[in-house]
């Protein structure tokens, strides 16, 4: 069976392959589908989203299809950026453009309101229509200033609850074993490991 990570980001497809197990699945990104296009975020939700990018996906590779949608939901100001969290400070903006905006919206903000979540909703489609999908949720808080340099993202500014450190001070095999991404690809895997053997 082969399962394409239908994401653009590279970051996020590494992440993905390396919670997913040894399944007897050939793992593939879009560098091995060219053509594939992902299609833009025009969804409401994360949900919607993540199903709109996997369906489209598998549909032009014509092989099942892994995608997610994520997000920081910060407490303060009413969950956003949340769906939006890719594109906070507007389109074509860079990771620092969205932390900075961040920190501006949190200014004065002290730290025990800083609550926050990161949210990441994974979907596996396949090609006779049948989906997958599952949620992770990773509480924390948004800490005064950046700290750290591994992540990518929000993680220099999210401190996970019970940690001293933020995403961005942990290594990579630390921040897969806790991540929103993490948990919700590990609740998939059971699901997958039954198609696998039904394929």
């Amino acid at each position: 069976m082969k399962l394409l990570i239908a994401t653009g980001n590279s970051n996020k497809a590494g992440e993905i392959i390396k919670i997913l197990p040894d399944l007897n699945v050939t793992y593939l990104t879009l560098r091995d589908f060219p053509d594939v296009k992902i299609p833009e975020e025009t969804g409401k939700t994360l949900q919607e989203n993540a199903i709109l990018k996997a369906q489209s996906a598998c549909k032009q590779s014509r092989i099942a299809s892994l995608a997610d949608d994520s997000g920081l939901e910060v407490d303060f100001l009413n969950n956003a950026p949340g769906v939006y969290s890719a594109r906070y400070a507007g389109e074509n903006c860079s990771y620092l453009d969205n932390n900075e905006k961040l920190l501006r919206e949190l200014k004065n903000v002290p730290l025990p309101e800083r609550g926050a979540q990161f949210v990441c909703v994974t979907v596996v489609y396949f090609p006779d229509g049948k989906m997958i999908m599952e949620k992770g949720i990773l509480r924390g808080k948004i800490v005064l200033k950046p700290r750290g340099i591994n992540g990518f993202g929000y993680d220099p500014l999210f401190q996970p609850n019970g940690l001293s450190k933020t995403l961005a001070e942990l290594t990579a095999e630390e921040k897969n074993s806790i991540s929103h991404r993490f948990l919700a690809v590990k609740k998939i895997i059971p699901a997958l490991k039954k198609a696998v053997s039904l394929w």
